[in-house]
């Protein structure tokens, strides 16, 4: 949600946030080596659920992943949100492979607790994690699987059986249990994934959590170009979401090109350290020279990007 003021934007309202704004969604394609890009965006009314035209919005990110060359394995991650069967099936149309967060109702709920006590199987975290509910530093884990059939509900032909990824930890909020009223055996927290992903438990369960790179990219584009939606007109605002993506990866295109340390960069750092350069621009015999500052701790960078953008092309 982008907060907007005023009475006279178009489309602005209340979502689940609470917060006025216009309602962004962003689909990004990323790998384990390299910083995520922007493939698709769409702007929509404040209110508007996050799985309205899901499918649509999954099948062009797919595509346009597809059209850049990318090839092999792709799983799509998402929120819960995107937890439907369209946007299944939109995905093995595809050909792509998927992996969605589920929302803990009842069936989802009875198929975790069919799972034996001695399937778990402990992970650590490589870092620790806040928990919000719990109000603590979670290091640690227990993973489990087991078979799952997805929306029942929906025809024979729309129904989907895959892999219940299932992440359990530990409550181990102290304020929530009374005082002098110790717990007889621990207590958990599920979160769970629905996926078919080929990879092993452990692998599939640690690339479903890197989802998380698209809130990362949210951030980082509502720090820069979409601070602000700068017109009343709501397709305006629209053009204006997709200026901001193709800014966005322009900037990581730059930062790629500089070298490792901005390949991962985020596009505010990019900004301060090769586009927002400290330097003097000088000219002499119709020549114009830029004169860089003295031990600029990214004058390396600068030159490496700034040799690769003027290098003639390649035969």
């Amino acid at each position: 949600i982008r907060r907007t003021y005023g009475y006279a934007k178009q489309g602005a309202g209340y979502g689940y946030s609470k917060v006025k704004g216009l309602n962004a969604l962003l689909g990004i394609v990323s790998t384990p080596l390299s910083a995520p890009v922007i493939a698709a965006t769409r702007l929509r009314k404040g209110p508007s659920n996050s799985a309205r035209g899901a499918a649509a919005f999954v099948a062009e990110t797919i595509r346009t992943a597809r059209a850049c060359g990318a090839s092999g394995l792709l799983v799509m991650r998402a929120d819960s949100a995107f937890y439907g069967a369209d946007v299944v099936n939109s995905c093995r149309a595809l050909g792509a492979r998927f992996s969605i967060t589920v929302r803990m109702n009842a069936s989802v709920k009875a198929a975790i607790a069919r799972i034996a006590e001695d399937a778990w199987t402990p992970i650590k975290y490589p870092k620790a994690v806040w928990d919000e509910e719990g109000q603590c530093w979670i290091s640690d884990a227990e993973i489990a699987e087991t078979t799952y059939t997805a929306f029942t509900s929906k025809p024979k032909k729309q129904q989907i059986t895959a892999r219940l990824i299932v992440r359990r930890v530990k409550r181990l909020n102290a304020d929530g249990v009374p005082a002098g009223q110790g717990t007889l055996f621990e207590t958990w927290r599920y979160h769970a994934a629905f996926t078919d992903s080929p990879l092993s438990l452990n692998d599939a369960e640690r690339d479903h959590r890197r989802h998380a790179v698209v809130e990362q990219v949210i951030a980082d584009v509502k720090n820069s170009a979409f601070a602000h939606a700068p017109s009343g007109h709501f397709q305006a605002n629209a053009a204006w979401l997709a200026l901001a993506a193709l800014a966005h990866n322009l900037t990581r295109a730059a930062g790629a090109l500089a070298g490792t340390f901005h390949a991962k960069a985020t596009t505010a750092t990019i900004r301060d350290h090769l586009i927002n350069v400290p330097a003097r621009l000088a000219r002499s015999a119709r020549r114009l020279t830029l004169h860089l500052p003295e031990r600029w701790p990214w004058s390396e960078d600068f030159t490496q990007l700034f040799s690769t953008v003027h290098a003639p092309p390649a035969l």
